[in-house]
């Protein structure tokens, strides 16, 4: 099966190449970004000799032990339940790839990553979706998720914090979640990339009672996605063994500089982690005020975890022209159709770090031109594409 053109990737790709040159990433769901400088500076000095000390060979699929270990403290888990991966996205790709089964069918959320739609249906299983509504708050509909399994239901998939809205299940609806499918012996699997960033009452880690097969990574919260690592964390023995056994034969091994600098990081999570809810509090606070302030052609869910939001246009037309437009002044934003939502669009508030209030200047000055010119719809001769 041919996968389907990625829109969102290709749409964020153009900030490498555009002309004119994309000044303010807005479409990314990530952090402030850190150079290897940065990153190697939080050592007490000797990790540089260390890494040139390294052999340049395999580590084991499962990861090495340093690594699981640091990822189990950080959950609070044992080591032996983590299962290293090169990015959340093999994550998916084995998930995904285990639960192919004749009739199989999987439930997601909508909106959601693009990624997992597509990987489900690449492997012949069917997608039912249980859809995340503005006008709830982008809350998950328990009743829904009931109407959508049944017995040949291979897992169903929860994201919190939420990309792109935000929204946050509590510790209850978790819960009430991961009991609903223990009972029908359906794998529940929590993605929770964004961790420990909550814009509220913050909650605990889904790889703790009740216990998810628990999916994250290092490109979110802890801003070092060109590290590619992601985890897998699960307390069922044959499961894991599964995820060990479907890594040798995809990716073989993890990288092996990589890792060691993962460790480093976790050793230093708290540094990385204060320095992005800094921009973060920060940023989020500005689009509070952006958004009140633009109410009558923007409306928005403010979000109550991680570093995405996803406003829409009040006239509830679809965003790509109004996205174009905006890049043209080098402003990156991610339309909505890139979610299967075409009337919202993702704005980013950490990537660009203290650059963001440059980036909501040029963005206010975008919308003034518009009502300058009394144009209430959003189509291509409103912004000049």
């Amino acid at each position: 099966m041919e996968l389907p053109p990625f829109l969102l990737d290709r749409w964020i790709e153009q900030k490498q190449s555009a002309n004119p040159p994309i000044e303010y990433d807005l479409a990314s769901s990530t952090g402030p970004v850190w150079t290897l400088r940065e990153l190697l500076a939080l050592s007490d000095g000797n990790e540089l000799d260390a890494l040139l000390d390294t052999c340049v060979s395999y580590t084991s699929a499962a990861g090495t032990l340093a690594l699981r270990t640091a990822i189990a403290a950080l959950e609070g888990v044992e080591a032996d339940e983590v299962q290293v991966v090169t990015g959340a996205s093999e994550a998916l790709l084995i998930l995904f790839f285990l639960a192919a089964k004749p009739r199989a069918n999987v439930v997601l959320p909508s909106p959601g990553f693009p990624a997992n739609a597509a990987l489900a249906e690449s492997f012949g299983i069917a997608i039912r979706y249980y859809n995340l509504r503005a006008e709830n708050l982008f809350r998950v509909d328990f009743d829904e998720i009931r109407k959508l399994v049944d017995g040949d239901t291979g897992l169903l998939l929860v994201n919190s914090p939420h990309n792109p809205s935000g929204a946050v299940l509590s510790d209850a609806e978790m819960q009430n979640l991961h009991d609903f499918c223990a009972e029908r012996q359906i794998l529940f699997v929590a993605d929770q990339v964004y961790p420990p960033f909550y814009h509220g009452p913050p909650t605990l880690s889904a790889a703790r009672p009740p216990p998810a097969t628990v999916i994250s990574d290092f490109s979110k919260a802890l801003f070092l996605d060109g590290l590619r690592i992601g985890w897998i964390i699960d307390h069922d023995p044959r499961r894991r063994e599964r995820y060990h056994n479907a890594r040798n034969y995809f990716t073989i091994t993890g990288n092996v500089f990589g890792e060691r600098l993962a460790v480093l990081a976790l050793q230093h999570s708290q540094e990385i982690y204060g320095r992005a809810r800094q921009v973060a509090t920060e940023n989020l606070a500005l689009l509070d005020r952006f958004f009140s302030q633009y109410e009558g052609l923007l409306q928005w869910v403010r979000p109550r975890g991680g570093m995405t939001a996803f406003p829409w246009l009040a006239d509830g037309v679809n965003t790509r022209d109004f996205c174009r437009g905006l890049a043209k002044r080098g402003v990156l934003i991610a339309p909505g159709d890139c979610f299967g939502r075409p009337s919202h669009f993702r704005v980013g508030f950490a990537a660009s770090g203290h650059r963001f209030p440059l980036a909501m200047e040029r963005f206010a000055e975008f919308l003034n031109e518009v009502t300058a010119n009394s144009i209430t719809h959003f189509g291509e001769s409103a912004i000049g594409v």
